[in-house]
């Protein structure tokens, strides 16, 4: 990983990059500016490579594409992208990437890539993040891309902004399940848009940071299926990716998602189940 020594507002560039093994001559830069500021999401952590390594191992898949990231509200290392398999010509896709444009979310390594690789890139981050909005616009500016929009979303509650989202075909997270009090919230937004798409998929890298923590009994609440993706199918079972000392040390696994027999309402006895279970209910 090489650093810019040009600094805009307070950012230092860090460059990415993403290298075929079959073909060593092709490989692809990412340049994505960042501000050490413990308060945000202002730089690139572990599971944000180790997926980006992976949308690059899967990168004819996004030529072509419209992808929308979107951060979650909260924790500052809890991103979301939403991928939409669908051609850009889609009409029902054609006001949210005109209308927003410019605009985007936390450092966005993964999402970035996308749209570098040929996918058509919505970002999004917390309205109350204008810090986290302003260095995604970085990251944009800093790779060339011009025509990036944005769209803010709270994860667990039902917006317009959710409930209008058309059908997505693949759900990327980054690190977002960091904090156990967020796992549900998670989990019910993908379940939500689930009801939209039935055979969606849920691709989240995580990093374990103690064996205690279990998503085994929420899958089973919301009829979920988790499959693990070992990171050596995707080259990203070494400690140093893109040329960066990143994930190094640190224990990153990656799985996917989707919808088991049935999405159903959850347990009756789940604390948080009526907020949840509206959730659902409206996005049907």
């Amino acid at each position: 990983m090489e650093e810019s020594g040009e600094e805009a507002g307070g950012a230092a560039c860090r460059v990415f990059t993403f290298k075929d093994e079959k073909s060593p001559e092709e490989s692809l830069s990412v340049c994505i500016p960042e501000v050490l500021d413990p308060q945000y999401g202002m730089y690139v952590w572990p599971c944000a490579v180790v997926l980006a390594q992976y949308l690059w191992f899967h990168r004819d898949q996004l030529r072509g594409r419209a992808v929308l990231e979107v951060r979650r509200s909260g924790t500052q290392k809890e991103t979301f992208w939403l991928l939409s398999f669908r051609p850009v010509s889609d009409p029902v896709l054609t006001p949210c990437r005109s209308s927003c444009a410019q605009l985007g979310a936390g450092v966005g390594l993964p999402g970035v890539l996308a749209a570098r690789c040929g996918a058509h890139v919505l970002l999004s981050d917390a309205s109350d993040r204008p810090r986290c909005l302003e260095n995604g616009r970085r990251s944009c500016a800093a790779n060339g891309l011009r025509d990036v929009g944005v769209l803010g979303l709270s994860w667990g509650d039902v917006t317009p902004e959710l409930l209008l989202l058309p059908p997505q075909d693949v759900v990327l997270g980054s690190d977002v399940f960091y904090d156990p009090e967020d796992f549900e919230d998670v989990l019910v937004t993908f379940v939500c848009l689930l009801r939209k798409n039935p055979e969606a998929q849920f691709w989240t890298t995580y990093q374990v940071r103690s064996s205690d923590w279990s998503l085994e009994a929420l899958l089973r609440r919301w009829r979920l299926r988790c499959v693990s993706v070992p990171l050596a199918d995707f080259g990203a079972d070494g400690c140093e990716l893109a040329g960066s000392a990143l994930p190094g040390s640190h224990t990153v696994h990656m799985m996917i998602i989707s919808r088991g027999s049935e999405v159903d309402p959850p347990a009756q006895g789940s604390p948080s189940a009526p907020r949840h279970a509206a959730c659902c209910s409206a996005a049907q």
